[in-house]
């Protein structure tokens, strides 16, 4: 069998293509909804993350109210900045590109982003409420994850899926996420300190990998039509390329794609709708404007 590689750039087009289509209804009605992501330094993937950013926002009309500030900006400037932001109601979603220089307390402006404005989804409040299926901001990569699922037509509800990675900004909300109601899988989330991980990968229908690591899921830790999302983006030494290096996910796709039923590649999978479930939330946020 060889599986249905899912097309992350096509659906996060769709989406894309969506938002941008009420965007132009909600200016019509006055609002033209707005993001300002805030970039501190110069490290080289911020720096092409908050580029994407910009050209999607330029692609669905919004404005654009980016920040770029030194390196050298103290905690206190930049909490000064969020309050500004919070304080504008022109401005409906604000992020900060992680992570921040060492001197700054990310936790800190985590918290200091207004919840209602806070697109990323990385709130105490909004996490609560996504735990509790309440209305609030999503995280934009597991709610990513969720959406392919979707438009793939991958049947969910039922379904054991396992969650490899524990961290805050993938592996515990897209478990959370898989646990809904409306998605409805059963969950096991594996990490560093799972014991005998295969055993458990191999019982799993849905595998959703964001262990940050390449070769972490490999073809003989899965069973024949099992579903991977790959979340990994992992960049490794490639002589051949100009850059120097190529972009490779957590799982070793040559060898699954022979055994999966659906697979996600890197890049071209989950990324893409990172930035286009962003584009979404701040959409949402202009909306409840309304």
């Amino acid at each position: 069998m060889s599986a249905v590689i899912i097309d992350g750039k096509q659906v996060a087009a769709d989406v894309r293509a969506d938002v941008a289509k009420k965007v132009s209804q909600l200016k019509e009605k006055g609002i033209a909804p707005c993001l300002a992501v805030i970039l501190v330094g110069e490290n080289p993937a911020s720096v092409s993350y908050v580029t994407g950013k910009q050209k999607a926002l330029a692609e669905v009309g919004m404005v654009d109210r980016s920040v770029h500030l030194p390196e050298s900006t103290s905690e206190e400037e930049l909490l000064k900045l969020i309050d500004q932001l919070n304080a504008d109601s022109s401005v409906h979603g604000i992020l900060v590109q992680l992570p921040l220089p060492k001197h700054i307390n990310e936790d800190k402006v985590i918290m200091a982003i207004k919840p209602e404005k806070d697109v990323d989804g990385f709130h105490p409040v909004n996490v609560g409420n996504m735990l509790i299926g309440r209305p609030g901001f999503l995280p934009c990569t597991p709610h990513g994850v969720i959406v392919l699922l979707r438009k793939a037509g991958i049947e969910t509800s039922g379904k054991h899926a396992v969650v490899i990675g524990r961290s805050n900004i993938v592996g515990k909300p897209v478990a959370a996420l898989l646990a809904r109601k409306d998605v409805n899988c059963t969950v096991t989330m594996c990490h560093t300190g799972t014991k005998n991980m295969a055993e458990i990968t191999r019982q799993a229908d849905i595998i959703v990998v964001a262990s940050g690591r390449p070769h972490t899921l490999t073809a003989d830790m899965v069973k024949d039509g099992a579903v991977v999302i790959d979340v990994g983006v992992n960049r490794i030494p490639d002589a051949s390329k100009k850059s120097g290096f190529r972009l490779v996910g957590d799982c070793d796709f040559d060898d699954l794609k022979e055994k999966t039923s659906f697979i996600t590649p890197v890049p071209g999978g989950v990324g893409p709708m990172t930035i286009a479930m962003l584009m979404q939330n701040t959409l949402e946020s202009a909306e409840r404007r309304l």
